[in-house]
């Protein structure tokens, strides 16, 4: 990975090879040499918000408004008051045109969350996020230590809302999308297999929870054991090795109103992004 640390993707998509692993949709185009975000663009309309946010619109969507839970892709970059691009799709090696987004669950700063629940599918906008809804008095560095946001720095998004993904499937409340399938693998997960996974989990109040990619210290769990909460446990059945999912279960599927801990507060939703390392014979 490059110097420049992207902000949660690098996290979402890190993985072993994913040989034989293709994408259930058909891949976005590429992209032109001149990338829309770098050009100028007149602005239509403006939002300042109470809280600090402003919104500048280049283009006006018409489609739905967008919600918690929402999977909408993206196209953006993030940008210092200087100029200096800190995050955005076209930094991977792979340049992918859009990247997957769900909004609610702090996949990135909560100025993130507030800023989308503004926008429609379509809009192209310009996010000015104040530090406080940034990366605050902190700022961040690399591993390193180097720094790549300096503290109390105001940060700029460019950022198009191309569409919203449907579900791949629908779990008693539990929204599921395949974002990659291996489809050379037979072997699915259920009552007759373990499942073994790096995952992140998120809830709307509490970000990252758990993340054993950066633990290195993946899960194995069966059918029959405890400790994978309902909505989960339903979301990786037929899951195969190298699949990559997406997943947000309901409050009636997860903690429901005892929370839990100081991670999930009561009748909250979670997220989670989930790598599947492997599915073996019990």
């Amino acid at each position: 990975m490059k110097q420049i640390i992207f902000l949660f993707f690098a996290l979402f998509f890190a993985s072993c090879s994913t040989d034989g692993v293709k994408s259930p949709k058909k891949s976005p185009k590429k992209l032109s040499k001149v990338n829309i975000l770098d050009q100028e663009h007149k602005i239509i309309d403006k939002l300042k918000r109470e809280d600090g946010i402003s919104i500048s619109w280049f283009e006006k969507g018409t489609g739905e408004k967008l919600n918690d839970g929402d999977l909408v892709q993206i196209d953006y970059k993030v940008k210092l008051s200087d100029g200096t691009v800190v995050d955005g799709n076209h930094l991977l090696k792979s340049k992918k045109s859009s990247l997957p987004f769900v909004i609610g669950f702090n996949m990135q700063t909560e100025g993130w969350d507030l800023a989308f629940k503004e926008l429609r599918v379509g809009d192209f906008v310009k996010i000015i996020l104040p530090s406080k809804f940034a990366r605050g008095e902190n700022g961040l560095k690399d591993r390193n230590s180097k720094v790549l946001i300096p503290p109390n720095a105001d940060n700029l998004l460019l950022v198009r809302i191309l569409k919203k993904d449907t579900p791949t499937r629908l779990v008693d409340g539990t929204k599921v999308w395949l974002l990659e399938e291996n489809k050379t693998e037979r072997l699915k997960f259920n009552e007759k297999t373990q499942i073994t996974f790096h995952g992140i989990a998120s809830s709307q109040s509490t970000q990252f929870f758990v993340n054993t990619f950066r633990s290195n210290q993946p899960f194995s769990y069966k059918l029959s054991d405890y400790g994978l909460v309902p909505g989960l446990r339903k979301a990786l059945i037929n899951a195969k090795k190298s699949d990559k999912l997406y997943i947000v279960v309901p409050p009636a599927e997860a903690y429901g109103s005892k929370g839990y801990l100081d991670f999930v507060r009561p009748n909250e939703s979670l997220f989670y992004s989930i790598l599947v390392m492997d599915v073996t014979k019990i």
